[in-house]
């Protein structure tokens, strides 16, 4: 039988043959690999995937818990601050505003330290009075405390925020 073969097919059909044979085989192993290969990619990315959804909702914890913590604190701060407004005329009677003049260089120093700048030279009209009464100076020094306690919650419930959000990320 392999005489007949032989004499039907040349030398280099057989081989041709042959290395199309070998070639087939060797792309099947190939189409293989490639397979298990995706396979492994696709499992990577599923673990990924996974990671990223526990970081997220570990994420969206940190915020509900910080909300519930430092929410409540801030309108706390601002409740009291708008109490301790209310009781001004209570502390600072008329009397009290007759017997303590604001002068204009008061203004001058106050409004230049919230801006954060000089106040500029003194002036013969600092020691002028400057039509601004006791009370609203105690008013609004009792709003800026209060806005300054807020603002101070909101950046340590940003500090504790930012530091668990680090530490759910890692």
């Amino acid at each position: 039988m392999f005489d007949s073969i032989t004499r039907l097919m040349p030398w280099y059909v057989r081989a041709l043959v042959a290395v199309a044979a070998g070639a087939v085989i060797y792309l099947l192993g190939m189409m293989h690999g490639e397979r298990s290969a995706g396979q492994a990619h696709i499992d990577y990315v599923s673990e990924q995937a996974a990671q990223s959804v526990k970081v997220a909702q570990a994420q969206a914890k940190i915020v509900i818990d910080t909300q519930i913590k430092y929410v409540p604190r801030i309108k706390t701060i601002y409740t009291k601050g708008e109490a301790i407004e209310k009781q001004v005329p209570i502390y600072i009677t008329s009397d009290d505003n007759a017997g303590c003049a604001i002068n204009a260089g008061f203004v001058r120093i106050h409004d230049a330290a919230w801006i954060g700048e000089s106040a500029g030279p003194v002036a013969d009209t600092d020691r002028e009075p400057s039509g601004i009464s006791l009370v609203e100076v105690a008013e609004t020094n009792a709003f800026n405390a209060t806005a300054c306690l807020a603002w101070r919650e909101q950046a340590l419930g940003l500090r504790e925020f930012y530091a668990k959000l680090q530490a759910a990320t890692k």
